[in-house]
Protein backbone atom coordinates (compact mmCIF):
# COMPACT_ATOMS: atom_id res chain seq x y z
CA UNK A 1 0.00 0.00 0.00
CA UNK A 2 2.66 2.62 0.80
CA UNK A 3 3.91 1.36 -2.65
CA UNK A 4 0.97 2.79 -4.18
CA UNK A 5 1.26 5.94 -2.20
CA UNK A 6 4.74 6.69 -3.21
CA UNK A 7 3.91 6.31 -6.50
CA UNK A 8 0.53 8.31 -6.39
CA UNK A 9 2.94 11.18 -5.25
CA UNK A 10 5.57 11.06 -7.15
CA UNK A 11 3.00 10.85 -10.31
CA UNK A 12 1.33 14.01 -8.94
CA UNK A 13 4.75 15.35 -8.89
CA UNK A 14 5.13 14.80 -12.36
CA UNK A 15 2.07 16.06 -13.59
CA UNK A 16 3.06 19.87 -11.60
CA UNK A 17 6.19 19.59 -13.32
CA UNK A 18 4.68 19.29 -16.25
CA UNK A 19 2.62 21.52 -15.77
CA UNK A 20 5.06 24.35 -14.74
CA UNK A 21 7.55 23.27 -17.88
CA UNK A 22 4.62 22.41 -20.73
CA UNK A 23 3.05 25.74 -20.20
CA UNK A 24 6.24 27.59 -20.77
CA UNK A 25 6.61 26.46 -23.85
CA UNK A 26 3.94 28.81 -25.78
CA UNK A 27 0.49 30.15 -25.72
CA UNK A 28 -0.98 26.90 -27.12
CA UNK A 29 0.35 25.14 -24.94
CA UNK A 30 -1.17 27.15 -22.19
CA UNK A 31 -4.74 26.98 -23.77
CA UNK A 32 -4.33 22.93 -24.27
CA UNK A 33 -3.17 22.79 -20.82
CA UNK A 34 -6.49 23.86 -19.02
CA UNK A 35 -8.82 21.85 -21.45
CA UNK A 36 -7.06 19.03 -20.58
CA UNK A 37 -6.73 19.25 -17.00
CA UNK A 38 -10.90 20.14 -17.04
CA UNK A 39 -10.84 17.03 -18.88
CA UNK A 40 -8.59 14.88 -16.58
CA UNK A 41 -10.34 15.73 -13.59
CA UNK A 42 -13.08 12.76 -13.31
CA UNK A 43 -9.56 10.63 -13.78
CA UNK A 44 -7.60 11.89 -10.93
CA UNK A 45 -8.07 8.78 -8.88
CA UNK A 46 -5.96 7.14 -11.07
CA UNK A 47 -3.14 9.02 -11.38
CA UNK A 48 -0.33 7.02 -12.95
CA UNK A 49 -2.70 6.50 -16.10
CA UNK A 50 -3.03 10.33 -16.18
CA UNK A 51 0.40 11.21 -15.76
CA UNK A 52 0.97 8.56 -19.14
CA UNK A 53 -0.88 10.69 -20.56
CA UNK A 54 0.67 13.62 -19.89
CA UNK A 55 4.07 12.66 -20.60
CA UNK A 56 2.93 11.51 -23.87
CA UNK A 57 1.42 14.60 -24.68
CA UNK A 58 4.49 16.64 -23.29
CA UNK A 59 6.80 14.99 -25.35
CA UNK A 60 4.63 15.91 -28.32
CA UNK A 61 4.85 19.18 -27.01
CA UNK A 62 8.41 19.42 -26.57
CA UNK A 63 8.78 17.69 -30.53
CA UNK A 64 7.26 20.30 -31.93
CA UNK A 65 7.98 23.31 -29.85
CA UNK A 66 9.44 25.81 -32.32
CA UNK A 67 6.67 29.08 -32.38
CA UNK A 68 4.85 28.62 -35.63
CA UNK A 69 4.79 31.18 -38.11
CA UNK A 70 1.27 32.67 -37.26
CA UNK A 71 2.49 33.30 -33.30
CA UNK A 72 5.81 34.83 -34.38
CA UNK A 73 3.67 37.09 -36.59
CA UNK A 74 1.44 37.78 -33.79
CA UNK A 75 3.77 38.36 -31.45
CA UNK A 76 6.55 39.55 -32.87
CA UNK A 77 6.13 41.05 -36.12
CA UNK A 78 2.29 42.29 -35.62
CA UNK A 79 2.64 45.09 -33.02
CA UNK A 80 5.12 47.03 -35.12
CA UNK A 81 2.35 47.42 -37.61
CA UNK A 82 -0.04 48.53 -34.67
CA UNK A 83 2.73 50.70 -32.70
CA UNK A 84 1.99 54.09 -33.50
CA UNK A 85 6.05 54.93 -33.04
CA UNK A 86 7.78 55.60 -36.37
CA UNK A 87 10.02 52.46 -37.66
CA UNK A 88 13.78 52.57 -37.72
CA UNK A 89 13.03 53.68 -41.66
CA UNK A 90 12.79 57.05 -40.55
CA UNK A 91 17.03 57.05 -40.03
CA UNK A 92 17.46 56.42 -43.50
CA UNK A 93 13.99 57.97 -44.99
CA UNK A 94 13.17 61.69 -44.30
CA UNK A 95 9.68 60.62 -45.36
CA UNK A 96 7.59 58.08 -47.52
CA UNK A 97 8.61 54.58 -46.30
CA UNK A 98 7.80 52.65 -42.95
CA UNK A 99 8.63 49.27 -42.21
CA UNK A 100 4.45 49.28 -41.39
CA UNK A 101 4.04 49.07 -44.85
CA UNK A 102 5.27 45.96 -46.08
CA UNK A 103 2.70 44.31 -43.22
CA UNK A 104 -0.57 43.43 -44.15
CA UNK A 105 -3.36 42.21 -41.22
CA UNK A 106 -2.25 38.26 -41.33
CA UNK A 107 1.10 36.48 -41.93
CA UNK A 108 -0.28 34.44 -44.99
CA UNK A 109 -0.97 37.72 -46.47
CA UNK A 110 2.45 39.40 -45.14
CA UNK A 111 4.51 36.65 -46.47
CA UNK A 112 3.02 36.28 -49.88
CA UNK A 113 3.21 39.87 -50.30
CA UNK A 114 7.04 39.66 -49.65
CA UNK A 115 7.85 37.09 -51.14
CA UNK A 116 6.31 38.06 -54.94
CA UNK A 117 8.32 41.61 -54.19
CA UNK A 118 11.46 39.46 -54.31
CA UNK A 119 12.17 40.60 -50.65
CA UNK A 120 12.33 37.11 -49.10
CA UNK A 121 15.10 34.54 -50.02
CA UNK A 122 13.39 31.50 -49.74
CA UNK A 123 16.91 29.10 -49.74
CA UNK A 124 18.38 31.51 -47.65
CA UNK A 125 15.95 33.28 -45.30
CA UNK A 126 18.74 35.31 -42.81
CA UNK A 127 19.71 36.77 -46.62
CA UNK A 128 16.36 38.00 -47.22
CA UNK A 129 16.22 41.99 -49.28
CA UNK A 130 13.89 42.99 -46.62
CA UNK A 131 16.04 41.96 -43.44
CA UNK A 132 19.14 44.22 -45.49
CA UNK A 133 16.47 47.25 -46.02
CA UNK A 134 15.65 47.27 -42.43
CA UNK A 135 20.03 47.11 -41.54
CA UNK A 136 20.40 49.71 -43.66
CA UNK A 137 20.75 51.95 -40.99
CA UNK A 138 24.22 50.58 -39.75
CA UNK A 139 25.60 52.06 -42.41
CA UNK A 140 24.60 55.76 -41.64
CA UNK A 141 28.18 57.66 -41.14
CA UNK A 142 25.98 59.83 -38.09
CA UNK A 143 26.98 58.27 -35.59
CA UNK A 144 24.57 59.67 -33.30
CA UNK A 145 21.63 58.77 -35.39
CA UNK A 146 22.84 54.83 -35.62
CA UNK A 147 23.16 55.30 -31.75
CA UNK A 148 19.04 56.37 -31.71
CA UNK A 149 17.78 53.75 -33.84
CA UNK A 150 20.02 50.99 -32.62
CA UNK A 151 17.57 49.14 -30.40
CA UNK A 152 14.55 49.88 -32.49
CA UNK A 153 16.55 48.16 -35.52
CA UNK A 154 17.50 45.51 -33.88
CA UNK A 155 14.51 44.38 -32.59
CA UNK A 156 12.99 45.42 -35.78
CA UNK A 157 15.40 42.67 -37.43
CA UNK A 158 15.32 39.80 -35.07
CA UNK A 159 11.00 39.81 -35.47
CA UNK A 160 11.02 39.74 -38.94
CA UNK A 161 14.15 37.33 -38.96
CA UNK A 162 12.82 34.54 -36.90
CA UNK A 163 9.43 35.21 -38.71
CA UNK A 164 10.68 34.88 -41.72
CA UNK A 165 12.90 31.57 -40.98
CA UNK A 166 9.76 29.75 -39.92
CA UNK A 167 7.38 30.77 -43.26
CA UNK A 168 10.20 29.10 -45.11
CA UNK A 169 9.98 26.07 -42.94
CA UNK A 170 6.39 26.28 -43.73
CA UNK A 171 5.50 24.45 -46.74
CA UNK A 172 1.91 25.57 -47.07
CA UNK A 173 3.40 29.53 -46.37
CA UNK A 174 6.17 28.77 -49.16
CA UNK A 175 3.10 27.33 -52.04
CA UNK A 176 1.36 30.42 -51.42
CA UNK A 177 0.61 32.14 -54.79
CA UNK A 178 1.66 35.22 -55.60
CA UNK A 179 -0.89 38.35 -55.01
CA UNK A 180 -1.38 40.53 -57.95
CA UNK A 181 0.76 43.69 -57.47
CA UNK A 182 -2.07 45.64 -56.60
CA UNK A 183 -2.48 44.20 -53.21
CA UNK A 184 1.15 43.86 -52.42
CA UNK A 185 2.42 45.77 -48.93
CA UNK A 186 4.85 48.53 -49.77
CA UNK A 187 4.77 52.08 -49.46
CA UNK A 188 2.38 54.40 -51.39
CA UNK A 189 4.71 55.59 -53.51
CA UNK A 190 7.03 55.20 -56.03
CA UNK A 191 10.12 53.58 -55.53
CA UNK A 192 11.82 56.66 -57.17
CA UNK A 193 9.86 58.76 -54.81
CA UNK A 194 11.28 56.44 -51.68
CA UNK A 195 14.60 56.69 -53.00
CA UNK A 196 14.67 60.79 -52.95
CA UNK A 197 13.81 60.95 -49.62
CA UNK A 198 16.99 58.76 -48.05
CA UNK A 199 19.07 61.24 -46.21
CA UNK A 200 21.99 60.20 -47.86
CA UNK A 201 20.45 61.56 -51.30
CA UNK A 202 19.33 64.65 -49.57
CA UNK A 203 22.40 65.23 -48.48
CA UNK A 204 24.47 64.52 -51.52
CA UNK A 205 22.19 67.27 -53.17
CA UNK A 206 23.39 70.03 -50.10
CA UNK A 207 26.96 69.45 -50.81
CA UNK A 208 26.23 70.32 -54.34
CA UNK A 209 23.89 72.76 -54.44
CA UNK A 210 24.55 74.83 -51.17
CA UNK A 211 28.37 73.21 -49.51
CA UNK A 212 29.94 74.09 -52.98
CA UNK A 213 28.77 77.87 -52.52
CA UNK A 214 30.18 78.07 -49.10
CA UNK A 215 33.14 80.49 -49.92
CA UNK A 216 30.68 82.98 -50.86
CA UNK A 217 30.19 83.08 -47.00
CA UNK A 218 34.10 83.47 -46.15
CA UNK A 219 35.47 84.19 -44.30
CA UNK A 220 32.59 84.99 -41.19
CA UNK A 221 30.34 81.61 -41.72
CA UNK A 222 33.11 79.35 -42.05
CA UNK A 223 35.85 79.15 -39.61
CA UNK A 224 37.13 75.85 -40.77
CA UNK A 225 38.31 77.48 -44.33
CA UNK A 226 40.61 80.06 -42.57
CA UNK A 227 44.27 78.90 -42.80
CA UNK A 228 46.82 80.80 -40.69
CA UNK A 229 49.89 79.29 -42.96
CA UNK A 230 48.08 81.00 -45.94
CA UNK A 231 49.39 84.36 -46.12
CA UNK A 232 45.73 85.68 -48.35
CA UNK A 233 43.65 84.70 -44.94
CA UNK A 234 45.66 86.92 -42.72
CA UNK A 235 43.53 90.10 -43.26
CA UNK A 236 40.26 87.63 -42.80
CA UNK A 237 41.52 86.14 -40.13
CA UNK A 238 41.49 89.42 -38.11
CA UNK A 239 38.41 90.98 -39.48
CA UNK A 240 36.86 87.07 -38.01
CA UNK A 241 38.88 88.39 -34.45
CA UNK A 242 37.82 92.02 -34.65
CA UNK A 243 33.95 91.01 -35.18
CA UNK A 244 34.25 88.76 -32.20
CA UNK A 245 35.91 91.26 -30.22
CA UNK A 246 33.10 93.91 -31.01
CA UNK A 247 30.12 91.67 -30.62
CA UNK A 248 30.92 89.25 -28.51
CA UNK A 249 32.00 85.06 -28.50
CA UNK A 250 28.57 84.24 -28.08
CA UNK A 251 27.04 86.20 -31.27
CA UNK A 252 30.35 84.55 -32.95
CA UNK A 253 29.46 81.18 -32.75
CA UNK A 254 25.98 81.51 -33.82
CA UNK A 255 27.78 82.89 -37.10
CA UNK A 256 29.94 79.82 -37.24
CA UNK A 257 27.40 78.20 -40.18
CA UNK A 258 29.75 75.76 -42.31
CA UNK A 259 31.01 73.32 -40.01
CA UNK A 260 33.67 70.24 -40.83
CA UNK A 261 31.18 68.95 -43.36
CA UNK A 262 28.15 68.70 -44.97
CA UNK A 263 26.54 66.46 -42.63
CA UNK A 264 27.43 68.03 -39.54
CA UNK A 265 26.30 71.27 -41.10
CA UNK A 266 23.06 70.06 -42.31
CA UNK A 267 22.67 68.80 -39.41
CA UNK A 268 23.22 71.80 -37.09
CA UNK A 269 21.23 74.01 -39.26
CA UNK A 270 18.56 71.44 -38.85
CA UNK A 271 18.22 71.73 -35.32
CA UNK A 272 19.18 75.63 -35.09
CA UNK A 273 15.87 75.72 -37.42
CA UNK A 274 13.71 73.88 -34.66
CA UNK A 275 14.17 76.37 -31.91
CA UNK A 276 14.31 80.06 -33.33
CA UNK A 277 13.37 83.22 -31.51
CA UNK A 278 9.83 84.59 -31.83
CA UNK A 279 9.82 86.58 -35.10
CA UNK A 280 13.05 85.99 -36.24
CA UNK A 281 13.07 83.33 -39.92
CA UNK A 282 14.73 79.75 -39.41
CA UNK A 283 17.81 79.03 -41.21
CA UNK A 284 15.75 76.57 -43.35
CA UNK A 285 12.07 77.30 -43.65
CA UNK A 286 9.89 74.63 -44.63
CA UNK A 287 6.86 76.35 -44.23
CA UNK A 288 8.33 78.77 -46.81
CA UNK A 289 11.15 77.81 -48.31
CA UNK A 290 11.70 81.61 -49.65
CA UNK A 291 11.62 82.52 -46.21
CA UNK A 292 14.66 80.59 -45.16
CA UNK A 293 17.50 83.29 -43.39
CA UNK A 294 20.11 81.12 -45.53
CA UNK A 295 18.81 82.59 -48.71
CA UNK A 296 17.29 86.16 -46.56
CA UNK A 297 20.83 86.83 -45.21
CA UNK A 298 23.22 86.45 -48.59
CA UNK A 299 20.98 88.32 -50.40
CA UNK A 300 20.13 91.56 -48.11
CA UNK A 301 22.25 94.78 -47.27
CA UNK A 302 23.99 95.99 -44.63
CA UNK A 303 21.97 96.91 -41.32
CA UNK A 304 21.38 100.59 -41.01
CA UNK A 305 23.36 102.92 -38.91
CA UNK A 306 22.08 105.41 -36.18
CA UNK A 307 24.12 107.73 -35.60
CA UNK A 308 26.90 106.69 -36.99
CA UNK A 309 26.79 103.29 -35.35
CA UNK A 310 25.98 100.51 -37.42
CA UNK A 311 23.13 98.07 -35.77
CA UNK A 312 22.90 94.78 -35.63
CA UNK A 313 21.94 92.34 -38.32
CA UNK A 314 18.52 91.51 -37.88
CA UNK A 315 16.98 87.72 -38.69
CA UNK A 316 13.35 89.48 -38.69
CA UNK A 317 11.99 91.55 -41.88
CA UNK A 318 13.03 93.35 -42.74
CA UNK A 319 16.20 91.23 -42.46
CA UNK A 320 19.69 92.62 -42.40
CA UNK A 321 23.20 91.29 -43.17
CA UNK A 322 26.39 92.34 -41.46
CA UNK A 323 28.31 90.92 -44.53
CA UNK A 324 26.55 92.77 -46.91
CA UNK A 325 24.98 91.46 -50.65
CA UNK A 326 26.98 87.83 -51.43
CA UNK A 327 24.80 86.84 -53.50
CA UNK A 328 21.98 88.07 -55.98
CA UNK A 329 18.61 86.85 -56.12
CA UNK A 330 18.37 85.98 -59.71
CA UNK A 331 21.99 83.95 -59.93
CA UNK A 332 23.06 80.61 -60.49
CA UNK A 333 24.03 80.46 -56.62
CA UNK A 334 20.83 81.91 -55.37
CA UNK A 335 18.75 79.55 -57.99
CA UNK A 336 20.73 76.25 -56.29
CA UNK A 337 19.78 77.44 -52.88
CA UNK A 338 16.44 78.06 -53.60
CA UNK A 339 16.28 74.56 -55.38
CA UNK A 340 17.37 72.60 -52.34
CA UNK A 341 15.77 74.41 -50.02
CA UNK A 342 11.93 73.64 -51.95
CA UNK A 343 13.40 70.33 -51.99
CA UNK A 344 14.12 69.71 -48.84
CA UNK A 345 10.89 71.20 -47.62
CA UNK A 346 8.88 68.75 -49.64
CA UNK A 347 10.19 65.58 -48.59
CA UNK A 348 10.39 66.24 -45.43
CA UNK A 349 6.84 66.95 -45.36
CA UNK A 350 6.19 64.08 -47.65
CA UNK A 351 4.48 66.35 -50.22
CA UNK A 352 6.09 64.24 -53.33
CA UNK A 353 3.56 61.63 -54.52
CA UNK A 354 4.43 60.58 -58.46
CA UNK A 355 7.66 61.00 -60.42
CA UNK A 356 6.83 63.15 -62.61
CA UNK A 357 6.87 65.83 -59.38
CA UNK A 358 10.34 65.08 -58.63
CA UNK A 359 13.00 67.47 -59.19
CA UNK A 360 15.97 66.60 -61.43
CA UNK A 361 18.41 67.44 -58.88
CA UNK A 362 21.44 66.87 -61.72
CA UNK A 363 23.36 70.20 -60.93
CA UNK A 364 27.12 69.77 -60.20
CA UNK A 365 28.76 73.10 -59.62
CA UNK A 366 31.98 74.33 -62.00
CA UNK A 367 34.69 77.16 -61.83
CA UNK A 368 33.58 77.71 -65.37
CA UNK A 369 32.81 81.38 -66.19
CA UNK A 370 30.81 82.92 -68.88
CA UNK A 371 30.04 86.27 -69.24
CA UNK A 372 27.91 87.85 -72.25
CA UNK A 373 28.93 91.63 -72.38
CA UNK A 374 27.38 94.15 -74.49
CA UNK A 375 23.83 93.06 -74.51
CA UNK A 376 21.45 93.18 -76.49
CA UNK A 377 19.81 96.92 -76.68
CA UNK A 378 16.32 94.72 -76.61
CA UNK A 379 17.21 92.95 -73.46
CA UNK A 380 15.03 94.98 -70.78
CA UNK A 381 17.63 96.20 -67.85
CA UNK A 382 17.44 94.01 -65.01
CA UNK A 383 15.89 91.05 -66.98
CA UNK A 384 16.91 87.42 -66.20
CA UNK A 385 18.96 85.40 -68.57
CA UNK A 386 19.49 81.68 -68.52
CA UNK A 387 22.70 80.30 -71.08
CA UNK A 388 22.69 76.62 -71.61
CA UNK A 389 25.82 74.27 -72.78
CA UNK A 390 25.54 71.56 -75.73
CA UNK A 391 28.45 69.49 -76.28
CA UNK A 392 28.97 68.21 -80.49
CA UNK A 393 28.23 64.28 -80.91
CA UNK A 394 30.59 63.12 -83.15
CA UNK A 395 28.90 60.00 -84.00
CA UNK A 396 25.72 61.90 -85.02
CA UNK A 397 27.22 64.62 -86.30
CA UNK A 398 25.07 67.09 -84.33
CA UNK A 399 24.19 69.12 -81.52
CA UNK A 400 23.20 67.16 -78.18
CA UNK A 401 19.80 67.81 -77.78
CA UNK A 402 19.73 67.97 -73.68
CA UNK A 403 21.76 70.84 -72.72
CA UNK A 404 25.52 69.59 -70.27
CA UNK A 405 25.63 73.36 -68.77
CA UNK A 406 23.86 76.24 -67.69
CA UNK A 407 24.24 79.32 -65.51
CA UNK A 408 21.93 82.42 -65.33
CA UNK A 409 21.97 85.58 -63.56
CA UNK A 410 20.47 89.25 -64.23
CA UNK A 411 21.32 92.10 -66.33
CA UNK A 412 23.94 94.57 -64.68
CA UNK A 413 23.53 98.08 -65.74
CA UNK A 414 26.88 97.42 -67.27
CA UNK A 415 24.97 95.61 -69.83
CA UNK A 416 26.78 92.50 -69.01
CA UNK A 417 25.48 88.74 -67.63
CA UNK A 418 27.59 86.68 -65.69
CA UNK A 419 27.73 83.45 -64.08
CA UNK A 420 29.28 80.18 -62.86
CA UNK A 421 28.30 76.84 -64.96
CA UNK A 422 26.69 74.10 -63.31
CA UNK A 423 27.70 71.09 -65.01
CA UNK A 424 24.69 68.69 -65.78
CA UNK A 425 24.13 64.83 -65.29
CA UNK A 426 22.65 63.26 -68.42
CA UNK A 427 19.18 61.86 -68.57
CA UNK A 428 19.34 57.88 -66.64
CA UNK A 429 23.00 58.87 -65.86
CA UNK A 430 23.95 57.71 -61.80
CA UNK A 431 26.64 60.30 -62.02
CA UNK A 432 28.26 62.31 -64.75
CA UNK A 433 31.35 64.05 -62.81
CA UNK A 434 33.05 63.23 -59.77
CA UNK A 435 33.98 66.12 -57.39
CA UNK A 436 37.47 66.64 -58.35
CA UNK A 437 36.39 66.04 -62.36
CA UNK A 438 33.92 68.87 -62.41
CA UNK A 439 35.23 70.30 -65.73
CA UNK A 440 33.99 70.21 -69.49
CA UNK A 441 36.78 69.14 -71.80
CA UNK A 442 38.25 71.12 -74.46
CA UNK A 443 35.77 71.25 -77.36
CA UNK A 444 33.06 72.42 -79.69
CA UNK A 445 29.92 73.33 -78.00
CA UNK A 446 27.08 75.07 -78.69
CA UNK A 447 25.48 78.50 -76.76
CA UNK A 448 22.02 78.93 -76.29
CA UNK A 449 20.73 81.85 -74.51
CA UNK A 450 17.51 82.60 -73.28
CA UNK A 451 15.84 86.13 -71.74
CA UNK A 452 13.04 85.83 -69.81
CA UNK A 453 11.24 88.92 -70.82
CA UNK A 454 7.76 87.29 -68.89
CA UNK A 455 9.51 87.31 -65.74
CA UNK A 456 8.95 83.18 -64.88
CA UNK A 457 11.32 83.65 -62.66
CA UNK A 458 10.22 86.14 -61.32
CA UNK A 459 7.82 83.47 -59.02
CA UNK A 460 9.14 80.17 -60.51
CA UNK A 461 12.68 80.33 -59.20
CA UNK A 462 13.84 77.09 -59.86
CA UNK A 463 12.46 77.12 -63.40
CA UNK A 464 14.07 76.41 -66.70
CA UNK A 465 12.70 78.82 -69.16
CA UNK A 466 11.55 76.81 -72.77
CA UNK A 467 11.64 77.76 -76.49
CA UNK A 468 9.26 80.38 -75.83
CA UNK A 469 12.32 82.67 -74.59
CA UNK A 470 14.62 81.75 -76.97
CA UNK A 471 16.98 84.69 -78.51
CA UNK A 472 19.57 83.13 -80.35
CA UNK A 473 23.04 80.90 -80.24
CA UNK A 474 26.22 81.10 -80.84
CA UNK A 475 29.41 78.16 -81.46
CA UNK A 476 32.17 78.55 -79.24
CA UNK A 477 35.88 76.26 -79.41
CA UNK A 478 38.97 75.88 -77.20
CA UNK A 479 39.32 74.49 -73.46
CA UNK A 480 37.13 75.92 -70.49
CA UNK A 481 39.09 77.95 -67.58
CA UNK A 482 38.36 78.19 -63.62
CA UNK A 483 38.91 81.47 -62.81
CA UNK A 484 36.87 84.90 -63.06
CA UNK A 485 40.15 86.52 -64.75
CA UNK A 486 39.84 84.27 -67.32
CA UNK A 487 36.59 83.64 -67.49
CA UNK A 488 34.90 82.93 -71.40
CA UNK A 489 33.76 86.26 -73.22
CA UNK A 490 31.09 86.31 -75.10
CA UNK A 491 30.02 89.52 -76.96
CA UNK A 492 25.82 90.08 -76.85
CA UNK A 493 26.30 90.74 -81.03
CA UNK A 494 27.20 87.15 -81.28
CA UNK A 495 24.20 85.47 -81.12
CA UNK A 496 21.72 84.64 -84.35
CA UNK A 497 18.57 83.22 -84.47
Amino acid sequence: MRIINNIQVLSSTILILMLVVISGVNTLTNRMWLALSRTLVPYSRFPLLVGGLLLTIGFGLFANGEPTPLELFDERVRPIFQSEDPSSCVQCHLSSVDLKDYILPSHQQTFASLKAQGLIDLRNPAKSKILKLIQMGEKDSDEGARLIHEKTRKAEHKAFAAWIEACCKDPALVKIPAPESDAWAKPNRPDAVVRHTRKSRVVDSFVRSIWSQRMRCFPCHTPFELDESNPKHLRPIEKVAKFEDQFGQEHAQRLRLFKKSPEETLKHWIERSQRVPEGNYPLINIKEPRRSLILLKPTSKLPEKVNGIQKKASNAHPVSHMGGLKMHVDDQSYKAFFAWLEDYAKVVGGTYQSVEELPRDNWYPSKHMVIIEDAPKEWPDQVRVQLFVHAWDENRSAWEQEPIAFTQNSLTPKRRVAGALFLLRPQGAERAWRPEEETLPDGRYLLKVYVDSKQRLKSQPTAMLSESNFYGQTIVLGPWTKTFKDARKIAGNQFSR
